[in-house]
């Protein structure tokens, strides 16, 4: 009797063992590797992403590299991320290209790709949850084309030239500019998404270009760094920016950038774990998601539309 008690409590115990083991197996995960941590705007695509995992009960991971130029880092992040063979990735390409090869393997493992923010050039991915970047650009070009009175020189400072966001949003500018603006003049692109960078471009620009009117900033580094140097040589140049953090939101209030346009980067990384796992399901998905965009300035800041997709 004795034996029969021992072997149904070991019968039972290897049984829960065996439950538990399976719940395990069957626990959703979704890495999502970010083009970097050093904006505020991806932190809030943290926040959105970190939420819908709560809603939707799927385990997440978030990691990027320290800065949008380390691609090599990326890469190695993203090769591990695929190592662990999960239900679905979310993925934002530093560098459009250079994603290519690691796309592809997650095609031959089955695994389903969300990018966001920033595409890939590959048709791997299942889904882009993202800003239109073009559209959002072509808004900040209208705006600035009011400013300045249809007329006269303008520049971009541009995050970068190998991102889908970078390429996109100075195309969008630009092309905006040049279909419906022909008395204003474009008169240097540049790149810098850092701070630092973007300072030094902004007072090489505005002296290279003393008649330049108004400068596009093309990510947060961008316009907070242009807006740093727009103070510091006491420049009348017009700026406008893109997204948010609290730095720009302190220049837009005190006039230092004239207004910005805001992405939605909560809804994002939202966006991501939920057509992430939908993807992993087997479930049809739209090949893009518009998360939308705003344009905010002095007077409409405190709008609780506005308010809700900004971030400090």
């Amino acid at each position: 009797m004795i034996c029969k008690r021992k072997l149904l409590a070991l019968t039972a115990a290897m049984t829960l063992a065996g439950f538990g083991s399976a719940a395990q197996a069957q626990e959703v995960y979704i890495p999502l590797i970010s083009k970097g941590f050093q904006h505020q705007f991806w932190q809030a695509v943290r926040a959105g992403a970190e939420q819908a995992a709560k809603d939707f009960k799927v385990k997440i991971t978030y990691e990027g590299p320290e800065t949008e130029q380390m691609v090599d880092k990326q890469m190695d992040m993203l090769s591990a991320a695929l190592a662990k063979k999960p239900a679905a990735i979310g993925f934002a390409a530093t560098d459009s290209k250079a994603a290519i090869p690691l796309m592809k393997k997650a095609r031959e493992m089955k695994i389903p790709v969300v990018a966001f923010d920033s595409g890939v050039d590959s048709d791997v991915p299942v889904t882009t949850a993202a800003t239109d970047s073009k559209a959002s650009a072509a808004l900040a070009a209208d705006k600035v084309a009011a400013m300045i009175g249809s007329d006269g020189e303008v520049a971009v400072i541009a995050h970068d030239q190998v991102s889908s966001t970078g390429k996109d949003r100075r195309d969008g500018f630009v092309n905006q500019i040049k279909a419906k603006y022909p008395k204003i003049k474009i008169v240097d692109i540049q790149y810098g998404g850092d701070q630092l960078k973007a300072n030094d471009i902004f007072k090489t620009m505005v002296k290279a270009h003393p008649k330049v009117k108004a400068i596009f900033a093309t990510n947060e580094g961008a316009a907070i760094g242009a807006g740093t140097a727009k103070k510091e040589i006491k420049s009348a140049v017009i700026l406008v920016g893109y997204d948010s953090g609290k730095g720009q939101k302190d220049m837009i209030m005190d006039g230092t950038i004239a207004g910005s346009i805001t992405q939605n980067p909560v809804g994002i990384g939202y966006k991501v774990v939920e057509y992430g796992l939908k993807a992993a399901k087997g479930e049809k998905v739209p090949n893009r998601i518009d998360t939308g965009f705003y344009w905010y300035d002095k007077s409409n800041i405190a709008d609780p539309k506005i308010a809700a997709v900004l971030y400090d």
